[in-house]
């Protein structure tokens, strides 16, 4: 095998992919290639892309941060930044959520969520160990993120790595009942830890949607059971689904959130782990053996820490929900024109993430018509990535109403070419 570069790209099949564009700057939704194209960012560079790219504010925290201080161990040493961000946090999540745990990627912040909450029942005396999953969820690509995720192609060489997960089935329209009535059967085993979920929406699963109402039913059963509820809003938080949280919408309080990808604007790597204070407590003891025993070595980065806090002021001082309701209004305009086409199923939804199935006779992650939709897409001068036949869009909250438009018509004319 001989390659141009020795990058090993991540989600990549060399052999068959074409060699990758190289980027030369971004600004606002598009990205320059070093050839001078221009293209649009329309999946926010994997979700992360908030208010659009080098936003002023959080480009000049990063410049202004450099020159005081780069990095230091955050194991008996803290920073400015990071009290200050994890005040700010703590001030807008729910109440309940106390304690701020800095990690540096959304899998990492699952991982930690996860390890918190089998640390707290362990160090309670209690016999919880179980983890309770949504069927066709993902949660990132590291051993425990893997784990809670949907067993498939992402993850089956890795299978003997893997803890067991029971699954619960996804809340499908009008059969959310049998949802519930899997949670609750699970809980009354009396051996579960937590519950986690994707607020709302399945991010890698397929973007598929559930309602607010079936969010806090599922948290209110774990309540009844004493089990932990775990949101991974890795990808659902700042502002993606219509509001800060997706978990807003429902009412409700988890036990341990995750949040990352949105929470620099999409600028530098940072996560965070925010839980309840009896979880932390459960770890509080002069026994040093009950140590929450996690970190990566740039935990908590100042530099990443700044970022988040020029994200934290852009969402303070600037018409950020504004943005966010106008970009949703766009998409719902848009994909009127695709219900009722048959070349489309499962036209859907929420805040700024809009998507629709092309109805193909190969679906799935691995259908071929994902790769030839993703050319299309780039030839077109468009950054959109297809899950196998699922097409969707969630751009940053600069996009312009043109810049949509020439997503929305690169959709309709390459349905037509590759169904």
């Amino acid at each position: 095998m001989t390659s141009r570069s020795p990058v090993w790209h991540p989600f990549t099949q060399h052999a068959v992919q074409p060699d990758p564009t190289l980027i030369a700057r971004g600004e606002g939704a598009w990205l320059e290639a070093a050839d001078g194209r221009r293209i649009f960012d329309a999946i926010s560079s994997w979700w992360v892309v908030t208010h659009g790219h080098r936003h002023p504010r959080i480009v000049q925290a990063i410049k202004d941060q450099v020159d005081k201080l780069d990095q230091v161990i955050f194991a008996g040493f803290t920073h400015e930044p990071a009290e200050k961000l994890a005040r700010h946090l703590v001030a807008i999540t729910p109440p309940e959520l106390e304690y701020v745990f800095f990690s540096d990627s959304g899998s990492t912040s699952v991982e930690v969520a996860l390890k918190m909450a089998l640390g707290y029942w362990r160090h309670l005396g209690a016999k919880r160990s179980r983890i309770l999953a949504l069927e066709g969820a993902y949660h990132g690509d590291t051993i425990g993120g893997m784990s809670v995720g949907e067993r498939g192609v992402f993850n089956a060489p890795y299978d003997p790595l893997l803890f067991d997960v029971e699954r619960i089935p996804f809340p499908v329209s009008g059969r959310e009942q049998a949802t519930f009535d899997a949670l609750d059967a699970a809980c009354k085993r009396g051996d579960v830890a937590a519950l986690i979920v994707e607020p709302l929406i399945l991010g890698a699963g397929g973007m598929l949607i559930y309602p607010p109402a079936v969010l806090a039913e599922m948290k209110r059963v774990c309540e009844v059971h004493n089990v932990l509820f775990i949101a991974d809003e890795v990808m659902t938080g700042w502002g993606r689904t219509g509001t800060l949280f997706a978990c807003e919408q429902a009412g409700i309080a988890p036990d341990i959130a995750c949040y990352s990808k949105g929470l620099t604007g999409g600028s530098v790597p940072l996560a965070v782990t925010l839980c309840r204070a009896g979880i932390f407590d459960a770890h509080y003891s002069t026994d040093r053996s009950k140590t929450f025993f996690h970190s990566s070595s740039y935990t908590a980065n100042p530099i990443a820490c700044a970022a988040a806090l020029a994200n934290l002021e852009i969402w303070q001082r600037e018409p950020v929900m504004d943005r966010i309701n106008s970009l949703a209004a766009m998409h719902k305009e848009r994909l009127a024109r695709f219900r009722g086409d048959r070349r489309f199923a499962d036209v859907r939804q929420i805040g700024t993430i809009a998507a629709l199935d092309i109805v193909a006779k190969d679906a799935g992650y691995l259908a071929d018509i994902g790769p030839r939709l993703y050319r299309g897409f780039l030839a077109r001068g468009l950054l959109i990535r297809p899950l196998g036949n699922t097409v969707y869009l969630m751009p940053p909250y600069s996009t312009t109403a043109s810049d949509l438009d020439q997503a929305y018509n690169a959709i309709d004319e390459l349905a037509g070419e590759v169904a």
